[in-house]
């Protein structure tokens, strides 16, 4: 049995290199990743096609695209990076490299349970460099976007609340709060996986998205029910909602604040994101 951190104040590298292969859901190819220890605090990423030095990521590398979370690097980009980010930062993960051989990371099971599976096998070893202190937040953060909205606001500990709204009975209306920490991460968040609807998957697909998407890797919506049951937790749609956002908070850190995010979005995400950079700059 694997033993997490019990929280994120310490930095962890792993303890041995870890590789995954899969199909990226949108572009449908297979690609690879191995996770590798390294002393540097922060997630570097590198590229095997090339030789190159690896990249640290930072949040102002991150692009809007639909449907998931793209890294931007000029030349290069690393797509649907938000399940694999949220296992490394939910895990307690603060120093890694990650080698990929590919344009997008794989999907694995659409959940970050894969990923948990695989930082488990690596294993964990205490970094010999600190990780970066947490951001103070001081003053409420608000961002909007049509109905949706986050709102991030200072506490004592890293908190989430999801709450999501949607008129296929299916799903309806969920909520849930969780103060994170990784024990918590990969028992409640990890294994949620992504989902869809059947009525979209047509124009996703004539859109150029979701490729290599298939009821192995995503949980599919047909108005009263689903296509794949059983699911993994009565409200699976609404963690993995919280999944997608602690993946997009990843590169600035778990800020010491409660994060409520009502219908969010990658897009949403990402705003609070540059924000909290923004921040924590500033109070460096």
């Amino acid at each position: 049995m694997m033993s997490w951190p019990s929280d994120y104040s310490e930095g962890w590298t792993l303890a041995s290199s870890v590789t995954r292969s899969g199909v990226g859901l949108h572009s449908g190819l297979q690609s690879q990743v191995t996770l590798v220890p390294t002393e540097q605090e922060g997630f570097y990423v590198r590229w095997l096609d090339q030789d190159s030095d690896p990249v640290r990521l930072d949040p102002s590398q991150v692009r809007e695209s639909q449907l998931c979370t793209t890294l931007d690097f000029g030349d290069k980009q690393l797509a649907t990076v938000e399940h694999l980010l949220a296992a490394l930062a939910g895990c307690g993960v603060s120093h890694v490299e990650v080698q990929v051989n590919g344009s997008e990371v794989p999907l694995l099971d659409g959940s970050a349970l894969g990923w948990v599976q695989a930082i488990a096998e690596a294993g964990l070893s205490k970094a010999l460099t600190p990780r970066s202190s947490a951001l103070v937040l001081t003053e409420p953060l608000v961002f909007n976007r049509g109905g949706s909205a986050i709102i991030a606001t200072p506490a004592e500990r890293f908190r989430l609340v999801g709450v999501i709204d949607f008129p296929q009975k299916a799903i309806g209306r969920q909520q849930l709060a969780i103060e994170l920490n990784p024990q918590r991460f990969v028992n409640d968040i990890a294994p949620a996986r992504t989902f869809g609807f059947r009525e979209q998957v047509e124009y996703l697909r004539t859109s150029g998205l979701i490729r290599g998407g298939a009821l192995e890797n995503a949980l599919v919506c047909d108005g009263d029910t689903w296509m794949n049951p059983p699911l993994r937790f009565p409200d699976e749609p609404v963690r993995h909602k919280i999944l997608d956002l602690i993946g997009d908070l990843a590169l600035v850190g778990f800020p010491q604040a409660q994060v409520l995010a009502y219908r969010g979005s990658h897009g949403l995400h990402t705003d609070l994101a540059a924000a909290l950079a923004d921040q924590l700059t500033s109070q460096r």
